[in-house]
């Protein structure tokens, strides 16, 4: 076996292994914790009479500002869509902007 081979392919490794750990340092998406906390608030039906590909689909565009009305979600009752209210108009998300939303 030539130990120049190994040699260079130790290197190579090396260098793309920092490479990747400089890029997951400045290239990290955050992630929105408040579409999860809607998701467990939201009955869980998955039924689709919101408009969207089920509960995680319509907390996603709650979220985001896509839909700014709960009762959009007609399985839920109305102390959900007052709770999701509350804490989406209350909690800011990673960039410190809260979301405005109504019953």
């Amino acid at each position: 076996m030539n130990i120049s081979a190994v040699l260079a392919l130790v290197a190579i490794g090396a260098v793309l292994g920092c490479i990747l750990g400089i890029a997951n340092k400045y290239l990290v998406v955050e992630e929105d914790n408040r579409v999860t906390e809607v998701i467990e608030m939201l009955p869980g039906a998955n039924c689709g009479g919101c408009g969207y590909p089920g509960c995680s689909g319509f907390a996603n565009a709650l979220v985001e500002g896509e839909t700014t009305k709960v009762s959009g979600c007609v399985v839920s009752n109305q102390e959900t869509r007052e709770k999701i209210v509350s804490y989406l108009n209350e909690t800011p998300g990673p960039d410190g902007t809260t979301v405005k939303v109504t019953v």
